[in-house]
């Protein structure tokens, strides 16, 4: 099967595509794109995933015999401590040897641009072109030196929070990193800074099988964690990173998933009013309405792109050259969040942080404060997403043809569809229903929001039938 590059990088099964073979292949093809572009140096990480180590050094030796010099991860490191570390050393780019929240079977090759953030799509097309078309390389070796980049990556932290607000914080934080590549640092940073607040790990121990569940703050993986905190009251937080630690989601006081689009609504709010930050708010297609109706509330302008923060990076790196369209806050569906003055990258870690910042500087749950939203911006926020496991046979351009087409969705006549990435569905009543088919597994996902969870349910039920009906596998007879 041929090596193609989705939303973030390349993603295989061990093993099965993705080999040290493959991975030199695409190595090697990084570092002639780097070394086109006038680069000389490059900076490799990884996660705890099966063979992570040893993938991640041959990356390095790879990228070395091609003429590069390397700063290599000596152990497992969250995703935006490996971006912050190609800007901390001035290099290239970087490499992540990563799935990220894809299952445990799965590894991946995130590219990372020299800004430290997600690869442009332009980027990304270098090293496509690379890959297509080799070039041998004859000049001299780089060396490979080890990577600590910790202290520092904790001090790029400390430049982003109210630190006076946090050491004031007294409640009781719970972190999950899923057993992935943020475990034991936000405990490390707590230490660092002199945070009071009563932290706790859960599925702290690093684990390639990410204790049973699949890497993605979803519900689905969480429930340890909602029942553990499905008896507190209060400001009490459950704090979730994914697999890499890039995206980030909370379980709230009560046990109750907060989802991505609610974090985004109350930083937002957070970074506008109490900390005084302006810009351009940036979301992906498949963000909630919620986003738009605050960002206009505040007058700020919105801007959507396609599902991928390599497209938010875009925007993040054209604010950084014309103050005019600079970024106040970026984000995806999927939990991945930056902000004005940090590196053009997802950092859960950083998210977390900032999550308990608004809860301190507040006095307030993130539940209440997101329901002061709701009702400032008139719109009760109802959502969830069904991700499709299909067959090899699923028609995906069938599907997304006849969905443009749709006249109604369980009864709400369908008012607009935007075809940016996928198709989404504005429906009547303010709600919407999304279809994506992914690029790295045989999957659609199915996103609905509405104002009801009544209407929630029968369009997400009634969109994941119409997904059905064009897969052979689970067509009736």
């Amino acid at each position: 099967m041929p090596i193609q590059f989705g939303t973030d990088g390349w993603r295989d099964i061990i093993a099965d595509d993705f080999t040290y073979a493959n991975v030199r292949m695409v190595a090697q093809a990084h570092a002639q794109a780097l070394r086109q572009a006038g680069g000389g140096s490059v900076v490799v990480g990884f996660d705890p995933r099966f063979q992570g180590a040893n993938f991640a050094r041959v990356v390095a030796e790879t990228m070395a015999e091609g003429g590069l010099d390397v700063w290599l991860a000596g152990e497992y490191l969250p995703t935006p401590a490996l971006s912050f570390a190609v800007v901390h050393h001035g290099a290239a780019g970087g490499v992540m040897v990563t799935a990220s929240h894809n299952p445990p079977q799965y590894s991946g090759y995130k590219l990372k641009g020299h800004y430290g953030g997600s690869a442009t799509p332009a980027l990304v097309a270098q090293v496509e072109a690379a890959l297509a078309v080799p070039e041998p390389y004859n000049g001299p070796r780089g060396t490979v030196r080890p990577l600590d980049i910790r202290q520092a990556y904790y001090e790029q932290l400390d430049r982003q929070l109210d630190l006076e607000v946090l050491r004031a914080y007294r409640g009781r934080v719970i972190h999950d990193p899923m057993g992935g590549a943020a475990c034991g640092w936000l405990t490390g940073y707590a230490a660092h800074a002199g945070l009071k607040l009563q932290l706790s790990e859960l599925h702290g121990r690093p684990d390639p099988l990410f204790h049973g569940v699949n890497p993605e703050p979803v519900p689905a993986s969480l429930g340890e964690l909602m029942g553990l905190l499905a008896g507190e009251e209060g400001q009490t937080l459950g704090a979730v990173t994914d697999g890499d630690a890039d995206r980030v989601g909370a379980v709230t006081a009560g046990g109750q998933f907060f989802n991505s689009h609610q974090i985004f609504a109350v930083l937002t709010a957070h970074l506008y009013r109490v900390r005084g930050l302006r810009g351009r708010v940036v979301k992906t297609v498949s963000g909630s309405r919620v986003i738009e109706l605050l960002a206009r509330r505040l007058g700020l302008e919105v801007l959507e792109t396609p599902v991928g923060f390599k497209y938010i990076t875009d925007a993040f790196l054209e604010g950084q050259e014309d103050e005019s369209k600079a970024v106040l806050i970026g984000g995806e569906e999927s939990g991945g969040l930056s902000s004005r003055g940090h590196i053009p990258e997802r950092d859960g870690l950083l998210n977390s942080l900032l999550m308990i910042e608004a809860m301190a500087a507040s006095g307030k749950s993130l539940p209440e404060l997101f329901a002061d939203i709701e009702r400032e911006v008139g719109f009760r926020h109802h959502y969830d997403r069904a991700d499709l496991h299909l067959s090899e046979q699923f028609d995906k351009a069938a599907l997304l043809a006849e969905a443009q087409a749709f006249a109604e969705v369980a009864g709400r006549v369908v008012e607009g569809a935007n075809t940016r990435d996928g198709v989404k569905l504005s429906l009547a009543g303010g709600a919407s229903a999304m279809f994506r088919a992914s690029g790295t597994e045989p999957v659609v996902r199915v996103y609905v929001e509405a104002q009801s969870e009544e209407d929630l349910r029968a369009i997400l039920d009634e969109a994941t039938r119409r997904v059905y009906r064009h897969d052979p596998a689970h067509r009736p007879g």
